[in-house]
């Protein structure tokens, strides 16, 4: 058996299920996820998700808060970056704005994975992105450890070649895997609180 570890980019499967028309799947179970796509010959050694809190919108702040509380009713390890916000200018009008972009996931994902195979603690990683930025950690991995596996699992509608090419191996998550994974509608949090599923997410 090969030990496993499912590295999870949290945004970038969101987005990839939201401009797929999978919204209805929003509320993952990511631990259960990670079981469904292995094969037989694998054993799940940890499952890992990345992500950032919401800023600036309070209702979606809340329905981010409900469903990483849920996730932590589970045995996955959350790995947070930030949103920060940076002045945005029009290049037409010159009129100036701020918005926010989530900043260090990619970072935090490549240490975690750069982390993990220097301690020998996969055999086999499966990375949940579509984000070309995952080149470099995945291409010195292959090239320091040859004997390990480092599978891309592309999103609904998310594509890249790039990270394809330097991957031991890729396949599409499908819908299919999605619905299996759900979370059940009402979970009960750590400190005893029960959380629904958001009704915008059904």
């Amino acid at each position: 058996m090969k030990r496993l570890n499912v590295y999870i980019d949290g945004f970038n499967l969101y987005f990839g299920m939201v401009n797929s028309g999978l919204s209805s799947c929003k509320w993952l179970d990511v631990q259960s996820l990670a079981m469904n796509i292995k094969s037989d010959s694998h054993i799940l050694n940890e499952t890992k998700y990345f992500t950032s809190r919401i800023s600036n919108n309070p209702d979606k702040q809340k329905r981010q808060n409900i469903y990483l509380e849920a996730l932590q009713t589970t045995s996955i390890s959350i790995m947070y970056g930030q949103f920060r916000n940076q002045p945005m200018k029009c290049t037409q009008c010159s009129y100036f704005w701020y918005d926010s972009k989530e900043k260090m996931t990619d970072v935090n994902i490549a240490t975690s994975m750069m982390t993990d195979a220097f301690t020998d603690n996969f055999d086999v990683a499966f990375l949940i992105s579509g984000d070309s930025d995952l080149v470099p950690p995945v291409a010195a991995i292959r090239s320091l450890f040859p004997q390990k596996e480092i599978w891309v699992v592309l999103p609904p509608g998310r594509e890249s070649n790039a990270l394809k090419k330097v991957a031991s191996g890729s396949f599409v998550l499908g819908k299919k895997k999605l619905q299996q994974s759900q979370l059940p509608n009402e979970v009960t949090s750590k400190y005893g609180m029960v959380l629904k599923k958001p009704p915008s997410w059904c």
